[in-house]
Formats: structure tokens, sequence, C-alpha cells
């Protein structure tokens, strides 16, 4: 055999950093894949939260108001009644205060109906003859409108919610109100206290007393204007999330 026979040529090196860089991707491609794959998802902006719009709380109540006798406070008229019925709107636009909810209120008053003495002076003082026991009476029919109030709910989403309604508007009769010489116009003040109670998920029954004041704030020199005690009831029908607490 012959001793100068040739070895077997050994493999070049130049190979060995492509292995080493597979072996290395081996390595590390599942600590990278695991890397891209987040433990949870990330936080929405505070932005985005308040993009988020929800329906907002609202309600609907067709009531009925009467009186049952007048004072004389911010007004002289006596012996009158005051009937009222229409539709009230209540809408969570504000926050909290003292632990009530703050409601928006709006009304539409399509019947109004005034029982005055038919025989009144400038003053609004009621006239008779002495011959008479009571007062001759008639009936003046108006309209009226309240854009803007205020009511404080307490214990919203329970059986009975006890609330506080304020409320300002107009009134409008088809005769002068409570003199001959005053005005068809007049101002209302409405001021109301009492409780809502459950009946269903989305009705209620309102129950509630108080004040109704109107006056024609002297853009006539006559202003006798009127204040009585107030009763009301209403029906409400209930928008929003709190229809289904």
């Amino acid at each position: 055999m012959d001793n100068t026979m040739r070895s077997k040529p050994r493999r070049s090196p130049r190979g060995c950093p492509g292995f080493v860089f597979l072996l290395a991707i081996g390595l590390l491609a599942p600590g990278l894949i695991n890397a891209q794959e987040p433990d949870s998802l990330p936080e929405i902006p505070a932005a985005h939260h308040s993009a988020v719009h929800h329906p907002v709380e609202s309600e609907l109540a067709f009531e009925g108001q009467g009186s049952f006798g007048n004072y004389k406070i911010f007004a002289q008229g006596e012996h009158s009644k005051l009937f009222t019925a229409g539709v009230e709107y209540d809408r969570h636009s504000w926050g909290y205060f003292l632990g009530s909810q703050m409601d928006y209120v709006a009304e539409f008053l399509p019947f109004v109906m005034l029982d005055e003495p038919a025989d009144l002076n400038y003053f609004g003082v009621p006239l008779k003859t002495k011959k008479q026991k009571t007062y001759d009476m008639k009936l003046v029919p108006g309209i009226g409108i309240t854009p803007i109030g205020i009511r404080f709910l307490w214990r919203d989403g329970r059986a009975i919610e006890p609330y506080l309604t304020a409320k300002g508007g107009l009134l409008v009769f088809s005769q002068k109100a409570e003199s001959p010489n005053a005005s068809y116009e007049n101002i209302s003040l409405r001021s109301e206290l009492g409780m809502e109670i459950r009946l269903g998920r989305r009705t209620a029954l309102r129950l509630g007393m108080g004040d109704y004041h109107f006056s024609n704030d002297f853009i006539v020199p006559s202003n006798p204007g009127l204040d009585v005690m107030s009763y009301m009831g209403a029906i409400s029908y209930h928008f929003g999330p709190r229809a289904s607490r």
C-alpha cells in the first residue's frame, strides 16, 4: 500500500457560522414568539372611555294638579282655585347633591283652568252684594309651559323615591286673570314635595303637594296674582338604564 496515499480531505470550517446561526434561531425563536403574545389586553385610554355613550336616564310623567285653598304671601288673589293637566319631562342632566340625583325638568300644560270670583275690583278683591252669601264664580281657561325646572330625587331605584321639584314658566289665560285690569300672560312658579312609588320596571306612581304661584310681574299696574296650595298625581314612564334596575 502506498504510504504516500493522500488522506481524505477535511470539511471546510466555513460551514460552521451557518450552523451556529440556525442553532441560535432555534433557541431564541420560542422566546420571540412568546414575547409577541401579550399577557393581558392593553389598557384603553381614558379618552376612549369618555367616547362611549350610554342612554341617559329620563322619564315622562302624565300629571294632573288641583288646589284646595289659597293664601296671601306673594300675591293678593283670594277665593280662587287652579287646576292643570299635562306632561312633564325629567332628564338626569346633572350630577348629585346631598345624596340626591339632580334632574332637569320641563313641562307642558295644554289644560289650565282658573276658578275665580266673577266680580273683582282693580286690586283683585272679590265683590258681592249684601244679599249674596257666596261669591259668583267663573271659569277662565288657559295654557301653560314650563321650560325651566330642577328636581332632586333621593333613593333612586328603590321602591319609594322622595323628591323635591322647583320650576318656572308662563301661563296664558283667555281672559285677564284675577282682575279686569290685570293681564292675560302670567309668570308661574311651582314648588312640590312628594314621592314616587315604583309600580313596575318602567312605571311609577307620583304623589305630591306644594305651592303654585302666578302673577304678571307688574307688566301692567294691576297685579293681584294668586298663591294656592296644590296637590298633584302622575303616572310616569322611565327610559334609560334606570328602567332596567
